[in-house]
């Protein structure tokens, strides 16, 4: 079923998807299903992977996520699941540059000089970067989510319109012959994969909501950080403030206490002038 003839790499995403319905319902009904899913993912990653886009990889990227979180598989079988697809990116660099991946700045490496390291920490140019950088992110991943599978309203009429027959199995008692039969069983088909295709899209949308809620609790931590860092710098300078004004009062007190020299009286007017050294050890 994985392994399919040549189709588009989004028809392929869509059995990925009808796989992840069948390994996450057999969980407690039928394990023996995930493992028989367990021999065939590998191929069937790469085989997804070989042709598919970023677009097509990141939804193949969650339902791994998916996987890991409520453990069905292992993590090394996980492991080699991102491991085909990384490979598959391997020929293609060109495509490797227009990957996205949500990440925050990545850490000054530790070879940098401390000079270097104090300025990239304390310049406000980088601090403006690097609080701009998580808030560029966030608002891609709001962005993202304004198409999420939850908001399809496309799909959820088509899904809506699905008839009786595919929903109620008391109704197949009222077929009676082979056509009708052959009729229903197309059609059960295409809306088998429908809500597979649309189950999966909403599993995806779930895991980009947890990253969503990670990312906007780490960021207003981080604004919490610095807003408690900028309050303790204002009162720092705040007591500065108040020392430089207190000293500018001081001074200005003491130079209108000093007495002004130009009020002072002439005390050598109409004095006689001073005797000269000759004259003062003359013997006359």
């Amino acid at each position: 079923m994985l392994l399919c003839p040549p189709a588009k790499s989004s028809r392929k995403l869509t059995f990925l998807y009808l796989a992840n319905d069948v390994i996450q319902n057999s969980k407690k009904k039928g394990p023996e299903f995930t493992k028989d899913f367990e021999s065939v993912l590998v191929d069937a990653y790469s085989h997804v992977a070989r042709e598919a886009d970023e677009s097509c990889k990141k939804p193949m990227e969650r339902l791994l996520n998916i996987w890991k979180e409520r453990n069905l598989y292992r993590a090394d079988f996980i492991q080699q699941l991102k491991l085909a697809i990384e490979d598959s990116n391997s020929p293609r660099p060109s495509e490797e540059k227009k990957a996205v991946k949500r990440s925050y700045p990545k850490v000054q490496e530790e070879d940098d000089d401390e000079d270097d390291d104090y300025r990239s920490h304390n310049s406000p140019h980088n601090t403006e970067v690097s609080s701009t950088q998580p808030t560029e992110e966030l608002v891609k991943a709001l962005q993202d989510l304004e198409n999420a599978a939850s908001g399809d309203a496309a799909v959820r009429q088509k899904i809506a319109s699905l008839p009786q027959e595919v929903q109620d199995v008391s109704l197949l008692e009222k077929i009676t012959d082979k056509d009708a039969a052959d009729k229903l069983s197309k059609t059960v088909d295409e809306a088998c994969l429908l809500l597979a295709e649309y189950n999966g899209r909403l599993a995806a949308e779930l895991e980009d909501r947890r990253q969503l809620a990670r990312m906007l609790t780490e960021y207003i931590g981080s604004l919490r950080e610095a807003l408690m860092e900028r309050e303790k710098k204002l009162e720092e300078y705040k007591q500065k403030l108040a020392r430089v004004t207190q000293v500018r009062k001081e001074l200005k007190s003491h130079i209108q206490s000093l007495p002004d020299l130009s009020l002072l009286p002439n005390v050598t007017g109409g004095l006689a002038p001073l005797p000269s050294a000759g004259d003062l050890f003359s013997t006359d």
